[in-house]
């Protein structure tokens, strides 16, 4: 027997006071406007973060560009570059977010929110793309080395580079993570390099200072290697989310408060996956094999309720409620061995 309550935020794509009579005829039930105000509000707040960090990398790549032009740095120049590159991936990610608004249909009956795990994949493209650039131009000035002009003013673009983009790393993660979205949270971290990488221009204002023409190409390649490692955390955030990767954490919470609603015998296998930057679950429980089958569906809605409250960026759960077996009864999930073959759950966690 199968609980199908879809409380996925669009399903019923009425309006907010529709939902909010639907919750007083029946309680048990979180498909809402306060689970659709949810998932609205985090949107809002993601698309928030995204255009108020345009603006601020806009502004410190557009001063950092005219520096550029009258000083000639490369170390400048692949710290601009890279500024520009995070200020645009604001591009995908908003067009994620205004995508996943929009309600479920019968050919994309999970909804749009996978979108964001695609705007996640061109973010780290960006990144790629700005370390090759940033590699290329400072190895081209190496094997022509030429002097730095203005340093002064190099030094405090890249002071303002540090500056706007620490100021937008921190806003971006943590709103990435207060709603769950792991693009953006990538985003983050591309924006905390350059901040990095930012400071690192510093140095090879110094060195022009003292006269060390290589000393700005050099930095140039320092930054690249730091790009490359943002790129690496970024690719290992975004690509766990596109394989389905959850918290371990937060499957272990799952079954606790599962285990303890009454009725509950055992939790059997529970998965967990985030749609964007909203969680859904599939689980199974074992209750007793004498229920009726109105006390086992309210078993399940009491398991789905318990769960909806224990994970707050939980926008669905379907609970299948298994029978115990009798003593001598054949296990009537038999019939589907066969097909589920190799496609139970591990303990492991890679």
């Amino acid at each position: 027997m199968s609980d199908h309550h879809d409380h996925g935020p669009h399903r019923h794509g009425a309006s907010s006071l529709r939902h909010r009579l639907a919750h007083l005829l029946t309680p048990h039930s979180h498909e809402t406007a306060d689970k659709l105000d949810a998932a609205l509000e985090s949107s809002a707040q993601g698309m928030r973060a995204l255009w108020v960090s345009l603006a601020v990398l806009g502004a410190t790549a557009l001063a950092q560009a005219g520096v550029v032009a009258v000083s000639g740095s490369v170390a400048l120049l692949g710290d601009t570059v890279h500024n520009a590159a995070d200020a645009l991936t604001a591009v995908p990610l908003g067009i994620a977010f205004v995508l996943g608004r929009r309600a479920a249909n019968r050919r994309f009956t999970y909804g749009y929110g996978r979108a964001e795990d695609l705007a996640g994949l061109v973010i780290v493209l960006t990144i790629a793309a700005s370390a090759a650039f940033a590699a290329w131009v400072a190895v081209g000035r190496l094997l022509d080395p030429r002097p730095v002009a203005n340093v002064p003013a190099v030094a405090v673009a890249a002071l303002v580079g540090f500056a706007g983009n620490e100021w937008v790393a921190r806003y971006r993660i943590r709103t990435g993570r207060r709603i769950g979205s792991a693009a953006l949270v990538a985003d983050g971290l591309h924006a905390r390099t350059d901040g990095f990488t930012s400071l690192a221009v510093l140095l090879g204002a110094a060195g022009s200072a003292l006269g060390l023409q290589l000393a700005d190409p050099i930095v140039g390649l320092a930054i690249t290697a730091a790009i490359v490692l943002v790129l690496r955390d970024a690719a290992r955030e975004v690509l766990r989310r596109m394989l389905d990767a959850v918290d371990p954490a937060l499957v272990d919470r799952a079954e606790r408060v599962v285990r303890a609603v009454p009725g509950v015998d055992r939790v059997g296998e529970l998965r967990l996956r985030w749609i964007g930057h909203r969680l859904r679950a599939e689980l199974a429980v074992v209750v007793d094999g004498e229920a009726t089958l109105r006390q086992a569906h309210a078993i399940a809605v009491e398991a789905e309720h318990a769960l909806l409250h224990a994970l707050p960026k939980l926008s669905a759960a379907l609970v299948h409620a298994d029978p115990a077996p009798a003593p001598g009864e054949r296990d009537p999930h038999l019939t589907l061995a066969h097909h589920l073959t190799g496609q139970g759950l591990s303990n492991e966690t890679p």
